[in-house]
């Protein structure tokens, strides 16, 4: 029975999507990890602030639905799921629970960097190289180079993946400036747009002074058909949160159509108009609205703000308003402040292996290719799988893949 001989990896990104791909590839392969910064994983911890969801419960066409393209994802998807990832996850001495909102957490008293610790210490028993401050200038189909204290140093490989990352959260070493030099080798690319961030809204002063940072609980935000329940936050420029980042994509298509943009929110969305209707008469003054609505100050005042003022004080008028404010949205916020980015590689330009079409032993992976989705488990699921995916292709080929 012949074996088969180790190829040489490169890897070029040291997040999620790269560590993963560098620990399935070094099982069996020689494997080098390139990091232009000067540690592993900074946008890991940096997303494990805000709550660190690993994955999410849902399995299937119900995982896959929340992918675009889904062609792409569907395929990767199936090579490695939301379940997948946990147990890959608890190989590495990680457990999970699945939380209320389906989301999937690191078992409660493990913090994000100990999983990163568990990363690198798994890519260390298993004999990766990681090379630090190597930031990646160029390539070609045999070879890649990088700058290293003002030094240019190359080097070959058999097959390489990039896991660049997008163009959202600097500071961690995402800028993007590498798209460049994949247009230069002929390739198609998409600019750098934020995704899942917040919504420019022009609120009064006055309510701002008064309600900055604070929530807007259990309501429902909708957008041209679009419509996610769960909390708003009150910012500086207008409107973030789980409620208004999955909107988000909907407003940067409209936008992008020089479409005036709205969106419709909903304070009260446990209660039916008539329900609301049923506790105010003609007569109820704006004073008892708090009590019997049950609505917060600022609920009260967001309200406020985007109602005339005989609406506000008719208690009728009112009742149906909170089930229908109109805010309208001037823009996004910046791709610096995004959660996430879409652009990149054009989506075209990959197989479903995420090889290059043209240059079939290159691959992209995690957030550096146009795709989308939401928030919720999801984006590192996308990284996951499709790192995974790229690194099951290296280690059992389709016959008859060549260079072009």
């Amino acid at each position: 029975m012949s074996v088969k001989k180790p190829k040489k990896i490169i890897i070029v990104g040291g997040g999620p999507a790269g560590m993963l791909a560098a620990i399935e590839l070094s099982k069996t392969h020689e494997v080098q990890l390139f990091e232009k910064g000067k540690t592993l994983g900074r946008k890991f911890l940096v997303a494990g602030k805000g709550g660190f969801n690993l994955t999410n419960r849902v399995v299937g066409a119900e995982l896959s639905a929340n992918y675009s393209p889904n062609s792409l994802f569907e395929n990767a998807l199936k090579h490695f799921d939301s379940s997948q990832t946990r147990s890959w996850l608890e190989n590495l001495g990680i457990p999970t629970y699945v939380g209320s909102s389906g989301r999937v957490f690191p078992e409660k008293g493990i913090k994000p960097i100990q999983v990163l610790n568990a990363l690198k210490e798994r890519l260390c028993a298993q004999h990766t190289q990681v090379h630090y401050e190597h930031e990646f200038v160029d390539f070609t189909p045999k070879k890649i180079r990088f700058l290293h204290m003002g030094v240019l140093v190359e080097s070959s490989y058999d097959s390489c993946i990039f896991a660049l990352g997008g163009a959202s959260w600097s500071v961690t070493g995402s800028k993007g400036d590498w798209l460049e030099i994949f247009k230069e080798k002929g390739l198609q690319t998409q600019p750098f747009e934020p995704s899942n961030c917040g919504l420019n809204c022009a609120f009064p002063i006055d309510f701002l002074k008064n309600h900055v940072g604070k929530p807007l609980k259990n309501i429902r935000i909708s957008c041209q058909g679009t419509t996610v329940k769960g909390e708003a936050v009150v910012s500086s420029y207008g409107l973030e949160g789980n409620a208004v980042y999955p909107i988000s994509k909907i407003v940067r298509n409209a936008l992008k159509q020089c479409q005036q943009v709205s969106v419709e929110v909903d304070l009260k969305p446990f209660n039916t108009e008539l329900q609301l209707l049923q506790k105010v008469t003609p007569k109820t003054l704006p004073k008892n609205y708090a009590y019997l609505f049950k609505l917060t100050k600022t609920q009260i005042d967001f309200a406020k703000a985007h109602t005339d003022k005989e609406t506000y004080l008719n208690a009728l008028l009112f009742a149906k308003a909170l089930k229908k404010l109109t805010v309208p949205v001037q823009g996004l916020r910046s791709v610096e402040e995004a959660i996430s980015t879409v652009g990149g590689i054009d989506s075209e330009e990959l197989s479903s292996d995420f090889s290059l079409k043209k240059i079939p032993n290159i691959y992209c992976v995690g957030e550096m290719f146009d795709w989308d989705t939401v928030t919720g488990g999801y984006l590192l699921q996308g990284c996951f799988s499709s790192a995974f995916t790229a690194a099951k292709a290296i280690s059992n080929p389709t016959p008859n893949r060549s260079l072009n």
